[in-house]
């Protein structure tokens, strides 16, 4: 039997869950169920008929008023029809009927909490409500926190105090008990409060031993030792983490930042190189390496490791542009193409990126081919007073066009770019006067005036 036949919804793309609702809504009819009411309350939402999704989802409440799904469901609606006493009526109704029921005390709290969050009275019902689900789950650190806050929120520091002290007392405390308490710790006391810091000392490291492979306990811990000055410590709980945890990456990275910060070089070097080795993608990593060689005047080390982190993080288009011309400079011209490509599809109408690109292909023996194309585009998207009027752009873009057999216009390029260069570069002004000469000669053409522009770069930069 088709149950679908005659259901025109289901001619279309629907999740397996929506096709389900759907075919029992197409069974003959049975005898009142709250589920099935619940299930047509969701398949009139997806219709985005909101009226009858109300309907149904009153209805299935009304058959099951325990249930706190359809509770969250309906006061939901409410709340759009901004009825917000409807909605908190049901909630309060409910608590009141299951004051044995934890995960409803804790919604009617966190209902209170985020819609009526400056209300005193409000404040106290979820406090009471709070009250009566940790009698029953004494263990849930989250109850206990969001008591925490409405306590200190209602000026009850001796209620707060002792929150804390319940959880700072356990000889064996757990992550989220240690995380708690650190947590706690940072309102009730002054971060110069020793005593209160040496509590917290051994909460973190207890819990750190038991549970070394708990993420956001090590991170919360090294901090923790950070922030008070003591290195040593902070690097011992990532430590502790990364050894149970070798595939925790980002924290392996944070423990050779720390490595670093405490001048033990090769240690912080490795640790930051083996993350790379298992992941090159680390772009924290390559720039913490990158500083770290610039400090050592190793600029042939630091480029590549500050062009990945430039590929991966992005970055403005004056970054990307000076650490092309190091590598420029460096006779490293595809090192330089590889990091503008990515630079220009960060920034695709940077016009001084693709001037400068269109350079570095043109020295990069492996894109030579593509760079006049390079060149054109960049032209257009410069304008006449823009990057392609630079000196060192029509000086790179004579040289392709001379190797695409195109001599009139790299002609007009050097000429261009003789007069654009300043005062103050005669040898490179030279160089170009030289070039241009050197065409005439070549060619047999304008012979006095090639000896000219000898003579005038003689005088600018005596040939050796």
């Amino acid at each position: 039997m088709d149950m679908t036949a005659g259901f025109p919804i289901l001619s279309g793309k629907m999740s397996p869950a929506l096709r389900l609702t759907a075919c029992l809504l197409a069974l003959p009819p049975l005898a009142a169920s709250p589920h099935l009411d619940f299930a047509r309350g969701v398949l009139e939402e997806q219709r985005e008929n909101a009226a009858a999704a109300v309907a149904a989802f009153e209805k299935a409440l009304s058959a099951d008023p325990g249930a706190l799904p359809l509770v969250q469901r309906v006061a939901t609606h409410r709340l759009e029809a901004k009825d917000l006493e409807g909605a908190s009526t049901l909630f309060r109704e409910l608590a009141t009927a299951h004051p044995e029921r934890v995960e409803v005390q804790v919604a009617y709290a966190d209902f209170l909490r985020n819609y009526a969050p400056n209300d005193d009275f409000a404040a106290k019902l979820a406090c009471e409500a709070l009250e009566t689900a940790a009698e029953k789950a004494p263990e849930n650190i989250s109850i206990h926190q969001r008591l925490f806050r409405l306590y200190e929120q209602r000026g009850m520091r001796e209620r707060s105090l002792a929150i804390f002290e319940s959880l700072a007392d356990d000889p064996s405390p757990n992550a989220s008990r240690a995380l708690a308490a650190a947590s706690m710790a940072r309102t009730l006391f002054p971060q110069d409060d020793e005593a209160t810091r040496a509590r917290i000392d051994v909460l973190f490291r207890t819990a750190v031993e038991t549970s070394p492979a708990n993420r956001a306990l090590a991170r919360a811990a090294s901090e923790h030792f950070r922030n008070t000055g003591r290195l040593p410590e902070a690097i011992e709980m990532l430590s502790l983490h990364t050894d149970a945890a070798p595939s925790s990456l980002e924290l392996r990275v944070r423990l050779g930042i720390l490595l670093l910060a405490a001048k033990r070089d090769p240690e912080g070097e490795k640790t930051l190189l083996d993350v790379l080795g298992v992941d090159a993608r680390q772009g924290l990593a390559h720039q913490t390496l990158a500083k770290f060689y610039r400090r050592r005047e190793q600029p042939e080390k630091a480029r590549p490791h500050a062009a990945e982190a430039l590929k991966l993080r992005g970055g403005d288009p004056s970054e990307f542009l000076e650490l092309a011309a190091e590598f420029l400079d460096a006779d490293l011209p595809r090192d330089a193409r590889l990091l503008l490509e990515k630079a220009v599809f960060y920034h695709p109408e940077d016009a001084s990126l693709a001037a400068k690109l269109s350079i570095a292909a043109r020295r990069d023996p492996e894109s030579q081919e593509t760079a006049s194309r390079l060149f054109r585009e960049a032209e257009q998207m410069s304008g006449d007073d823009g990057p392609a009027a630079a000196p060192d752009f029509l000086v790179e873009s004579a040289e392709s066009l001379l190797e695409s057999g195109q001599q009139p216009a790299a002609e007009d390029r050097l000429r261009r770019a003789i007069r654009a260069f300043p005062a103050d570069r005669k040898k490179e002004t030279a160089a170009a006067l030289r070039r241009l000469a050197g065409l005439w000669e070549k060619d047999n053409r304008n012979a006095e005036a090639a000896r000219a522009l000898l003579q005038r770069a003689q005088a600018l930069d005596p040939a050796p």
